[in-house]
């Protein structure tokens, strides 16, 4: 199959980094304009002259999009995208009973709401051409939910949902809605997560068969994800030959869910 983005604009949220990146690196290696975001000036920098290295066509607007007023700024300089993923997400390792008010709050800010806010932001655009992509990076912690942090199974499940209502607002119109439920996946972030729960003296390879082991053993790939690997269900949800997919969650998850549905 061959993926053509030319002539498309396409941005991604929490992008200077893992999947995010991964994600920007093939959209822009099909031929899309990639606009980078992320809050730091200099690791929205160093992402864009990484891509740029490789040929892509990429700009970076840093400016932190969980923010009424980091949308605004970014609207200021971006005002139309034909592309746009909601990547950008926290994670961490809380005991259910001692999370917070305040914890939850932050988990539905930056994992929902701020995917809500540029949904709604550069939807009615894309409804006024008549063709856009909408796609939000979700977990299998929305349908598995981890005890170890219930706060970002919750936000990720409301993820799925807010999906789906804006996959019914845009019907007919050619604008395209969809999650990605993306499993276990290899980031530096994850290996810092994955240390936190299993020996630290271990070596990255061997802890991470004993993570899989002990706290992901339905997996059926036995590994963790790459980050390209989610980034080729994300390129091809962009594309022209996806549009009669939406509203849906699509699972780049190794086989972790033990369902045949969501």
């Amino acid at each position: 199959m061959i993926i053509d983005l030319t002539g498309k604009t396409a941005l991604v949220t929490g992008s200077t980094q893992g999947i995010g990146l991964a994600i920007a690196q093939g959209l822009a290696g099909s031929g899309a304009r990639v606009v980078v975001n992320g809050r730091n000036v200099e690791r929205v920098d160093v992402a864009v002259a990484e891509l740029r290295s490789a040929g892509g066509d990429v700009i970076g607007i840093a400016t932190d999009v969980t923010t009424e007023e980091g949308v605004e700024h970014l609207v200021r300089e971006l005002p139309a995208v034909d592309i746009l993923v909601n990547n950008l997400g926290i994670f961490e390792s809380v005991p259910a009973r001692e999370i917070t008010d305040a914890q939850w709050r932050t988990y539905f800010d930056v994992n929902v709401l701020s995917a809500v806010r540029l949904i709604r932001t550069f939807l009615p655009g894309m409804i006024d051409q008549g063709w856009g992509r909408a796609i939000q990076i979700a977990s299998d912690s929305a349908v598995v939910t981890p005890v170890e942090m219930i706060h970002y199974g919750v936000s990720k499940t409301a993820l799925l949902a807010v999906t789906r209502g804006f996959a019914k607002d845009a019907a007919g119109t050619g604008v395209t809605v969809n999650s990605v439920i993306a499993g276990p996946t290899h980031t530096a972030g994850v290996e810092e997560f994955v240390y936190e729960l299993v020996d630290k003296s271990l070596p990255w390879d061997q802890a991470q068969r004993e993570f899989m082991r002990e706290h992901r053993p339905q997996s059926l790939i036995q590994r963790m994800i790459e980050p390209s690997e989610i980034a080729n269900m994300v390129v091809y949800l962009s594309s022209t030959q996806a549009s009669a997919t939406t509203g849906g969650a699509l699972r780049v998850d190794g086989g972790y869910i033990d369902a045949i549905l969501p």
